[in-house]
């Protein structure tokens, strides 16, 4: 995969660019940050959850660079996202106060100051599992690696080497992953689940997922996210493909969930202890949105059990497209955009509870922000 040629600045002009870029792309910040602390960027591996448009001029069934999707973003474009506006990787990076957006690291107009405020490599249909990626023709977590590594060798040809190794060090890293892996392979093709048992299938994705954080941590990051897997079961389309009659959550989409996270933080546990110099966190996903879902009249949600597009049932990416009959124009009132991915409304909520734990258990290791 080749990534476009981008003209960088003169090395001259790398120490003052590297001075002033925080002060020319900031927005206000949410959370206030001790004085010592610093988030220089955001960088992003992962899933659809929060791809920007790295899908988009692949051919793979895992892109939503059409209407409906983005019928909310600025503009009304349809950018890449898998929502009818901004993903999570966006509202994180607006709270923290760097940037409005955080692009795909592969949107053709990508400019040289968008790299010192970080990007996301994420792909719509990838997996810890290559095989999950490999069925989505995604771009798969290894090829993501690659690219950071060609990230970072441009950030180095802007800011210099002790630039680029401040701005990788102290940068939030976050991982989102594993969805896919239970999910479609596991639960709606059945391909691992004629090889392995739930069990045996979670510890394969993760040790999968600790080898990625290991190899991250070998190119120098040093504080680490991760998303766990939500409540699968309580998706659209998992309602009606192990729901039953009444679609209710499939419970055991939800077990295999909760299996995996489990599994997960106890991973991240002895990442922190092998690796005393970093922090990987665990950032539950799982229990905030099933509140949402079973509380939505508490915050004005009126749909959870189908999205706003289509029939709400099933369709996503690129069966969630114009011709979808029944698209919904009350989007606030949808918890889910199409069959798998919230609302911008939705994102909004989770992230905005999420934030300080972030900065709480993460970015100040439990010190007051």
């Amino acid at each position: 995969m080749q990534f476009l040629p981008m003209k960088l600045p003169s090395s001259s002009a790398s120490k003052f660019l590297f001075s002033v870029f925080v002060l020319v792309v900031s927005t206000e910040a949410v959370i206030k940050l001790p004085g010592n602390v610093t988030i220089p960027a955001v960088i992003v591996f992962g899933d659809s959850i929060v791809d920007a448009g790295n899908n988009n001029n692949l051919k793979t069934p895992a892109k939503c660079n059409f209407p409906p999707y983005g019928r909310d973003f600025m503009g009304g474009v349809s950018t890449g996202r898998f929502s009818n506006g901004k993903v999570p990787s966006d509202l994180i990076v607006e709270e923290l106060g760097i940037k409005e957006l955080l692009p795909a690291y592969l949107q053709p107009n990508l400019q040289p100051e968008d790299l010192l405020t970080g990007v996301t490599f994420a792909s719509g249909g990838c997996g810890y599992d290559p095989l999950t990626t490999e069925l989505a023709s995604a771009i798969p977590l290894s090829d993501q690696l690659q690219l950071f590594k060609e990230y970072t060798e441009k950030v180095k040809q802007i800011v210099g080497e002790e630039g680029q190794n401040r701005i990788v060090k102290t940068a939030f890293v976050l991982v989102v992953a594993g969805s896919n892996d239970i999910d479609n392979t596991y639960f709606a093709s059945r391909v691992r689940k004629l090889q392995y048992d739930i069990s045996a299938y979670t510890d394969l994705i993760v040790g999968l997922a600790s080898t990625f954080f290991k190899e991250l941590y070998g190119l120098g990051v040093r504080r680490m996210g991760v998303f766990s897997a939500p409540p699968l079961g309580c998706l659209p389309s998992s309602r009606t493909l192990g729901g039953g009659k009444t679609r209710d959550c499939a419970n055991d989409y939800n077990e295999a969930a909760q299996m995996f996270n489990t599994k997960l933080s106890a991973e991240l546990d002895s990442l922190n202890i092998q690796f005393p110099d970093a922090r990987l966190l665990l950032i539950d996903i799982y229990h905030p949105l099933l509140y949402l879902i079973q509380n939505p009249i508490k915050y004005g949600f009126e749909v959870v059990n189908k999205g706003c597009c289509g029939t709400g049932y099933l369709e996503a990416s690129i069966f969630c497209n114009q011709l979808s009959p029944n698209t919904c124009t009350n989007v606030s009132g949808y918890i889910f955009w199409d069959g798998y991915h919230p609302t911008e409304r939705t994102y909004k909520i989770l992230v905005s509870s999420l934030i300080n734990k972030i900065a709480n258990g993460f970015i100040c290791a439990g010190s007051a922000c």
